[in-house]
């Protein structure tokens, strides 16, 4: 058999579907008689998979709730995949149905917000549908430089491991950027905590129980391709699905530690307001001791002495009176500058 083809040899995409259709973009990739070949539209795909040596990988990049109907008919999958698929608001999961493997899976993304987008696999014995929407193309995945044919060659459940291990991958510059954003609030609760940390700290906490939901339950679907047989997966192939796992692992531990660190920080800063609100009474507690001291000695004697003392007629116990509330009030404030109340 010959070599495959570089992507610079490989055949122009035939762009026989309509730029001016609304509908989804199907691009076809065919691994046909030792070479790769790139299409584009129905059309190409009803020609390739006529040929029942061609091993085809189909992307489809459709918005939410679009009808793949006809992409679904030509593959011969289940009517509940297709609606699965349409609907575009699936948990991640594995299901097993008549020949095909259906997986979802989410592409994250973090710029100061998570964003989750969709992706649906179908495995069958010959060919692999991805379908997801624009904001993610899996021909941007490191897995899948060069020449995407080589990877068809080996099957099309090797591309499925290509395809789920970028998606996988993906998720750790999303943990280690939660990791650096959770770092920097560590160092706002201890430093300066404002109102805007407790806002941010509950909006992580959020993001992280999206995370969990999303990333979680892929978990479960590679252990079950991993732990069951199914004949689509070839077994010298299982390997590979069992590093995607490994690597699952790592991240599902990562994320619960991330939600340690935002719950502990969260305990943190509400113990750092309590007890800058703890040294505000105590400062307030200690002004107050002056001040009702100054007021006591003043009850005790009166303000009759105020007048004469304004005129020069004063006696000379009132300023001794004044004295002692001066000194006594000094040394009050010396004692509790001490005892840090002030």
């Amino acid at each position: 058999m010959d070599a495959p083809t570089s992507p610079s040899s490989a055949e122009a995409p035939d762009r026989s579907a309509d730029a001016g259709d609304a509908g989804p973009r199907i691009r076809v990739v065919a691994w046909l008689g030792g070479t790769t070949r790139i299409l584009e539209g129905i059309d190409a795909l009803r020609t390739t998979l006529a040929d029942p040596d061609a091993t085809v990988w189909v992307d489809v990049n459709v918005e939410s709730h679009h009808d793949i109907g006809e992409v679904a008919k030509l593959l011969e999958l289940h009517p509940l995949v297709a609606e699965d698929i349409g609907e575009q608001n699936q948990r991640a999961k594995v299901e097993e149905t008549e020949g095909s493997v259906h997986i979802v899976m989410f592409w994250i993304a973090y710029e100061g917000a998570i964003t989750e987008h969709e992706v649906d696999l179908v495995l069958s014995q010959r060919s692999l549908l991805t379908v997801h929407g624009p904001a993610w193309d899996p021909f941007a995945l490191p897995q899948l430089r060069g020449d995407v044919g080589h990877l068809l060659k080996r099957g099309p459940d090797f591309l499925l491991y290509s395809i789920t291990d970028g998606i996988v991958d993906g998720y750790f510059p999303v943990l280690d950027a939660l990791d650096d954003e959770i770092d920097a609030l560590q160092d706002d609760v201890i430093q300066k905590p404002t109102s805007w940390t407790l806002e941010r700290l509950f909006a992580l906490k959020k993001e992280l129980i999206r995370l969990r939901r999303a990333m979680s339950p892929a978990r479960e679907i590679f252990n079950q391709l991993t732990n069951r047989d199914l004949a689509l997966v070839k077994a010298e192939h299982v390997v590979y699905f069992r590093d995607v796992y490994d690597h699952l692992i790592r991240v599902t531990d990562e994320l619960d530690n991330d939600r340690e660190l935002v719950a502990g920080t969260l305990e943190v800063y509400l113990s750092t307001i309590n007890n800058n609100l703890s040294t505000i009474m105590k400062r307030l507690t200690g002004v107050t001791v002056i001040l009702a001291g100054i007021g006591a000695f003043a009850g005790v004697f009166g303000m009759s002495e105020a007048g004469t003392a304004i005129a020069n007629g004063e006696a000379s116990g009132f300023w001794v009176i004044t004295a002692l509330i001066v000194v006594g009030a000094a040394i009050t404030a010396m004692v509790l500058r001490r005892i840090d109340w002030i």
